[in-house]
């Protein structure tokens, strides 16, 4: 959790265009604070360096490690693996779309997205996290 009860989410893409879209997006239109990682080996170096976001926007194809690599290793993390994990993507093939399902991805976001698709996606989400943290 960021300062001031602020949220915090991490938004990882390959593409610079598409990290400062999401983050202006989101400083401009939630009171969120944001972190960016141009990889999955950067999202990986940041969680291990105890930058603990809420809510991770993850983009499916980079080159190297992509999104679905990323997400076996945050979900095999006992202290990231609850963490929400929303796939930023161009395309969704079945394959991509059954692995997320089994990796307990919380959805997709098409790109190039929508501001207002963004931003009320990242608000449901963060809002049944505070939920089920509540309930338990």
């Amino acid at each position: 959790m960021a300062e001031n009860n602020k949220s915090l989410i991490m938004v990882v893409d390959d593409d610079e265009m598409n990290l400062k879209m999401a983050e202006f997006i989101l400083k401009k239109e939630t009171d969120n604070d944001v972190v960016l990682a141009d990889s999955g080996y950067k999202c990986i170096e940041l969680l291990q360096g105890k930058t603990m976001p809420d809510l991770i926007l993850l983009d499916i194809q980079m080159p190297r490690m992509n999104g679905i690599k990323t997400l076996e290793l945050i979900r095999e993390h006992e202290e990231w693996n609850s963490i929400p994990v929303i796939f930023l993507t161009a395309t969704a093939d079945k394959e991509t779309v059954i692995k997320a399902g089994m990796l307990k991805a919380n959805g997709y976001i098409k790109k190039p997205f929508m501001p207002k698709e963004l931003v009320e996606r990242v608000n449901r989400t963060l809002a049944e996290k505070m939920m089920d943290n509540i309930l338990g």
